[in-house]
Parts: structure tokens; sequence; C-alpha cells
């Protein structure tokens, strides 16, 4: 799979759904390599490493689609259409012969520009690029549109099955409308959701961001936060014994450590390396990090408050095991970021949670902690609903596991 075609009556920068939806998987597609030719009536160059392509007839609000529409309206079928028609074919074969896969938004199935349906569906014949109609709306089906429709050419082609073509809708509930619509199997029509850019919603500091993407922190499950300085009254020993009790249920648990050594006492260097070679025994490296560690080119990271606020957003749980606090402020912001708090039960911690906390005892093996992490986290349906997002519904995930995947087996038909 070399180069892919997106085509739609309007692409970015308007704003719509499937406008948005181009946006994300032509510059994921173009970031995995792939060469991407956005083709659309309305819009503007969007992303440096995406072709834009202007044809105006593709557009639903072009003078001669509107014309052509108001007489198809009446039923009838202009010599102008025809015209129109040849004219999108005609201008379109060059660009999209170029691809081994198109993907073209509504097009097939909804009649906003009945021109470009039957000129598509002349390339679709002569085969000139695999097609993948990524159907979000039906006309035959919508009371709006079908006292616009007539029957016979060309509005038959919303509601026929075109040889050759595959069909792809955003939900379960649109699969079974237009597999009666149809007349196909559920089995021959593709599930792809839209997405989310879980970086971009969250408003995630550039810093964070870096974090984030080098250590693959939305895959991390259950992702959790100490954030603290590396002290031993900290008792990060213990966190980390109980990531190797987590680990062996959810290996892509990840602990982050966010503080660097506490500056007053010289022996808290010899602390971290006293953690690093723990971390190191139980084969924890890519499940434990200190964050100090991150700098550019080795040098020691010191995290603004701005970035520790984004890793409470980000985090499942709080895990907090100090053998002993004046207060424990980590506490508190974890109840204003809702982020659940699993902590040593000492009297701070009791003081500040009350009883809203997952409390463990201090001399409790480390594995009845991280058993009750997990009993924490199966019972909250938030972190479920997060991680059923994170895992299925993020734009990389679905381009990754599902849109490539597809293009792929159409390019090779």
């Amino acid at each position: 799979m070399r180069r892919v075609g997106i085509l739609h009556y309007a692409a970015p920068p308007i704003v719509g759904g499937v406008e948005s939806t181009i946006y994300h998987h032509a510059r994921l597609l173009a970031q995995r390599g792939l060469e991407v030719d956005v083709i659309a009536g309305r819009g503007e160059p969007f992303h440096p490493q995406v072709n834009f392509h202007t044809i105006p007839e593709i557009d639903s609000k072009h003078p001669d689609v509107l014309a052509a529409n108001e007489a198809l309206a009446q039923g009838q079928v202009t010599d102008a259409f025809h015209s129109l028609r040849d004219e999108i074919a005609n201008k379109l074969k060059p660009i999209i012969e170029q691809s081994q896969a198109s993907i073209v938004h509504n097009a097939f199935t909804l009649h906003k520009n009945l021109a470009l349906t039957a000129a598509l569906y002349q390339l679709a014949q002569a085969r000139v690029t695999s097609f993948l109609a990524w159907s979000h709306d039906f006309a035959w089906q919508d009371h709006l549109y079908t006292s616009d429709l007539h029957p016979g050419y060309p509005w038959d082609l919303l509601r026929t099955a075109w040889p050759g073509v595959r069909y792809v809708v955003v939900s379960e509930h649109r699969r079974k409308r237009l597999a009666t619509l149809l007349e196909l199997p559920e089995s021959e029509i593709k599930v792809i959701t839209p997405g989310v850019d879980a970086l971009k919603f969250l408003k995630l500091e550039p810093l964070t961001v870096r974090l984030v993407e080098r250590l693959i922190l939305l895959e991390a499950d259950p992702l959790i936060l100490l954030p603290a300085r590396i002290t031993r009254r900290k008792n990060i020993q213990y966190a980390i014994q109980v990531m190797a009790t987590i680990i062996k249920s959810h290996p892509k648990a990840a602990l982050l450590v966010t503080g660097p050594p506490g500056p007053h006492n010289p022996k808290n260097l010899a602390y971290l390396e006293s953690l690093q070679t723990l971390r190191t025994e139980l084969a924890l490296q890519e499940a434990v990090y200190f964050l100090y560690e991150m700098g550019e080119s080795g040098a020691p990271l010191h995290l603004p408050d701005e970035v520790i606020a984004d890793l409470y957003r980000l985090a499942d749980v709080l895990l907090f095991p100090s053998t002993s606090e004046g207060f424990g402020i980590p506490i508190i912001e974890a109840g204003l970021t809702r982020l659940p708090v699993v902590a040593a039960d000492i009297p701070p911690f009791r003081e500040s949670a009350g009883n809203l906390a997952d409390l463990f005892d201090l001399q409790d093996d480390p594995e009845k902690a991280a058993r009750a992490i997990i009993a924490r986290l199966e019972k909250d349906r938030s972190y479920l609903l997060r991680r059923r997002v994170l895992s299925r519904f993020t734009w990389q995930a679905i381009v990754n596991d599902q849109i490539i995947p597809l293009l792929e087996e159409a390019a090779e038909e």
C-alpha cells in the first residue's frame, strides 16, 4: 500500500463531522508513510504531508450541481447532468487512478451531488482504483430526502451495492440499516467508528505530550501515579514491589514517579540508585519510570506544576505509600481530579481522605496493596470506559488497527 485517495464534497478547514474525520485519517495515514491525496470541492491545504486537490464540481453547493439537483428533484435527468457527470469523471480519473485504494465519504449513498455519484460509478466500473464507500447517511432511508428521489438512474445508484466496492459505516446500527438498503449480508459491511484525539482533547502541555509519546502512556493499563520527591519516607520501593504483582495480570501497567531526589539529604541519590537496582532486579524497566531521568540528552527533568496536573488527569489511580507525611497534598489533588486513591493507612491520609480512599496497612505484603488497586479499578466504570475509549476509539488506534489493514486488503484485490 503506497497511496490512498480521500474524497468528499468538502474538506478541512470546513467544519463538520466528515471533514474532521478526513483530517485525522489523512494526517495519520501520511504519518505512517502513505502518500495521501484529499480531493474535494471546497477546502484548502490543511497538512504539510497531505496532497490537496480541488475539483469545484465535487462541491454539493457548486452552481452547476445545484441546477442539476433542482432538475433531478423533479425527476428530470437532463443533458446538463450527463455533461456534468462526465466532466467530474474526467477530472477525477487522473488523480484517483494513482491510488491503490480510495475512500469516498457519503457520495455512494447520499444525493447531495448525484453527478458525482454517477461519475464515481463509471470509474468503479472501470476499476481505476479500489473504492471504499464510507457511508454516513442514506438518502433512501431518510424521510427528509425521499421526496427528491425517483425510481431509476441515477437515484437507484444510492440503493444498489456496487460491484467491487467495499462499504464502511460508523456503527452497528448503521450497518444493519445499510445491509437492508443494499440487500447485502451484514458481514460484507465493515464498521469503523469515528474517534477522538485524546492528547488534543485533554489540552495537555507540550512537555506532557512528549512524555506520553515517549513512554506510550495512552496504552498504559493501568497508569499509576506516584507524585513525590525521591526520599526514603515516600516508600517508593514498596510501590515498585506493588508493580511486580500488578504487571503479572496487567502487563501494560506503568508507574510514574514524578519528582527528583530530595534536595536536602545527599543520601537520596543513593536511595534513587537502590530503586533503580530494584527495578532492574524485578524486570520492571518498561513499567516503572522515574520522570527525573527523562530530560533531554540525559539531563535531569524537573516537572512544572502544569505537567503534574496533566498527569493527574491522565492517570488511572494514585498510589501513595508514604511511611510518614505532614499532610499529604497529593490526596486532595487527586480528589480534585476525581483520581481514585490507594494509599498507606497513616493518620494524615485518614484526615485528608476520610473514608473515601482505599488505605492499606504498611505491614501488609505489597501483593495485598496490588490486589486492592486491581479490585478498585475492576469495579470503576469510569476507568473501564476510559480504557475502552483509549484502546478502541482514538484516531491512532482506529487508523493503525482498522483502516490500514482494510486499505491493504482493498489494494490487493
